[in-house]
């Protein structure tokens, strides 16, 4: 093989490593997204979405003016969380639980990532290792 294919071929490989790794970063640039502070919400399980590229639980809290709120708690995937022994069906509609997390940057959205998680009722716990 000629030097110059060797040296196109290597420039190839290392411009898509340097792209595919940017937006890989970009993707998962928390900082970004969720503020470095810490919150805790209470409430019961609305729905558990057990997907990729993140899992998601919704949580119906009581609001300051007895309204409904509900937050979406970013999760891992869906192999990663397996792997870690959480399934589909390990929240269930209806769970009483206590997240502690990230929120977004921007309160309205009610968002947050998911740092730990307590089911009361069972002592299940999960705590992330970030």
């Amino acid at each position: 093989m000629p030097r110059w294919a060797k040296l196109a071929s290597w420039a190839l490989v290392i411009g898509t490593a340097l792209f595919c790794g940017r937006h890989a970063w970009a993707h998962h640039a928390f900082a970004s997204t969720y503020s470095l502070e810490t919150v805790t919400i209470e409430g019961r399980v609305i729905e558990f979405l057990f997907r990729n590229p993140h899992s998601v639980v919704l949580v119906e809290t009581p609001g300051e003016k007895r309204q409904t709120i509900t937050w979406a708690a970013e999760w891992g995937t869906a192999g990663q969380l397996s792997r870690q022994g959480i399934e589909k069906d390990t929240l269930k509609p209806g769970d009483h639980v206590i997240i502690t997390g990230n929120p977004s940057r921007n309160s309205a959205d009610h968002r947050l990532r998911m740092g730990a998680i307590t089911r009361p009722s069972d002592g299940w716990k999960w705590k992330s290792d970030f």
